[in-house]
């Protein structure tokens, strides 16, 4: 045995776990900076872009973001309610000689959350409906994109016009709307002045009995769709979607189902187009 080294067989257990503790230290220094790295730069951004994605979406498990919308001249309401169709959940609607509306209480801004996707399904079209003439103004499935009325932007006889609409209607009308509509029958054209109010536009995306029963996907554009129907862009006032099935004017009857509703910001398309 050299001189020097005869501690060497012996270890000094305070001195061995002195370098554990140490060794873990460091371990567990590497791993919280890790930990930090992976949710300042990877986790948080990656949940905001997948957040900041949608403004609604709604799969209809319940109806606490909604508020119903009356009207006064209609002596019954469609009935609304969440339910759940060949697997999924949605929103139902009975209407049985009756117009109502479910109105979202969400709204939001068109210019950053242009696009609007869903499914729907109706039961049956209006045999006697006509989107074109007031007395057969009905329709199954009508998805609404309406713009905030305001007053203080509003001019003089615009003033006028709107605080009589309010009298006859017991609110503001919108300032205009897009209306995608379930047509009862095919028409020449796909965009239709609203018969009762000149500021909605109907916008027929199905149209006829041809698939009824079926679920039917959409997906619109309300810039682009806002341009087509009024000549020119939306107002950058606050907008809302509202659903409707009809009846009151035909007096018939039918059930839509709604589903999968989702407010999206437009896809961003970088330069290389990946």
């Amino acid at each position: 045995m050299k001189p020097g080294h005869t501690l060497s067989y012996f270890a000094c257990p305070f001195c061995v776990a002195g370098k554990i503790v140490v060794k873990w230290e460091i371990v567990w220094k590497r791993a919280l900076i890790l930990a930090i790295f992976l949710i300042q730069f990877v986790m948080v951004p990656g949940l905001l872009a997948f957040n900041s994605g949608a403004i609604i979406q709604e799969d209809f498990r319940n109806l606490d973001d909604w508020k119903p919308l009356r009207f006064d001249k209609a002596k019954k309401n469609t009935v609304y309610t969440p339910t759940e169709e060949d697997g999924a959940t949605c929103l139902k609607a009975q209407s049985d000689r009756s117009a109502s509306a479910l109105l979202c209480k969400t709204e939001f801004d068109v210019y950053k959350y242009p696009i609007v996707r869903w499914r729907w399904k109706v039961s049956n079209i209006y045999e006697k409906g006509d989107i074109r003439k007031k007395q057969g103004n009905d329709s199954p499935a009508r998805l609404f994109v309406m713009f905030k009325y305001n007053p203080k932007r509003a001019g003089f006889f615009t003033k006028i016009k709107y605080s009589v609409a309010k009298k006859i209607y017991g609110r503001y009308p919108p300032q205009s709307a897009l209306c995608y509509i379930w047509a009862n029958k095919p028409h020449k054209e796909n965009i239709i002045p609203s018969p009762s109010f000149g500021q909605i536009k109907y916008i027929v995306l199905e149209a006829g009995g041809g698939q009824v029963g079926k679920w039917r996907d959409e997906e619109v554009n309300i810039l682009e769709d806002y341009k087509k129907a009024f000549g020119k862009m939306p107002p950058h006032t606050a907008a809302a979607i509202a659903f409707m099935d009809d009846s009151d004017n035909t007096g018939g009857s039918s059930t839509a189902w709604l589903s999968g509703l989702d407010v999206l910001r437009k896809p961003v398309v970088s330069v290389s187009g990946k």
